[in-house]
């Protein structure tokens, strides 16, 4: 994996985790940080699209603005194995499953989120090592992506870090992809519920 493909999943894993009250301080350090490492002028270009999105806002705003696009529609929820079983008792497995490859690999997890937080994930294929486990990983997260990306509201600045993810790390999955993983789902009975509450 190239430099800056690393450097784009830890900078939109922490862009898409839930913003902190030190939120934009955090990001300038990331966009500097990004200034300096990626290779690539357009990747800088995007990313500081990204920041122009932030930096007019207030951290308020910003959490709200996360609340609403994530947490509460499952079609844009952070969760990897919400996307692909949805309310199915499924789920458990493939959480363990994914557990299971993240300490293979050599890690363990230390946060409080699910195995399958969608953030994390994309800090942990940054530095995971290729392994077989990881090329179908790094294949179940672009169909999830997709998915989110279609999704949300196309201004968004999050619906950018989505794209710059799509465009320039993780492979284009097929419409035919996309269909599958939506038929594969078993819908919650409580749709209308926010989306944490489903799947505590």
């Amino acid at each position: 994996m190239s430099n800056d493909k690393q450097g784009i999943l830890v900078i939109a894993s922490r862009l898409l985790g839930y913003p902190s009250n030190l939120f934009m301080e955090e990001m300038k350090e990331l966009i500097s940080l990004a200034e300096e490492a990626f290779e690539s002028d357009e990747v800088k270009k995007e990313f500081n699209e990204v920041y122009s999105s932030f930096k007019d806002k207030e951290i308020k705003e910003i959490q709200e603005m996360y609340v609403a696009t994530f947490d509460l529609k499952a079609k844009t929820g952070m969760y990897l194995t919400a996307h692909e079983l949805g309310d199915s008792n499924k789920r458990g497995a493939a959480l363990i499953k994914l557990q299971k490859i993240i300490n293979q690999a050599g890690f363990e997890r230390v946060d409080e989120e699910l195995v399958d937080y969608i953030p994390m994930l994309l800090e942990f294929l940054s530095i995971a090592p290729e392994i077989k486990e990881k090329e179908r990983l790094e294949y179940r997260m672009a169909i999830a992506l997709e998915r989110i990306r279609k999704n949300l509201e196309e201004e968004t600045p999050y619906a950018k870090i989505i794209r710059i993810l799509m465009n320039r790390v993780f492979p284009n999955p097929s419409r035919e992809e996309i269909e599958q993983l939506e038929n594969n789902r078993e819908e919650a009975d409580l749709e209308e519920l926010p989306y944490p509450i489903m799947y505590q």
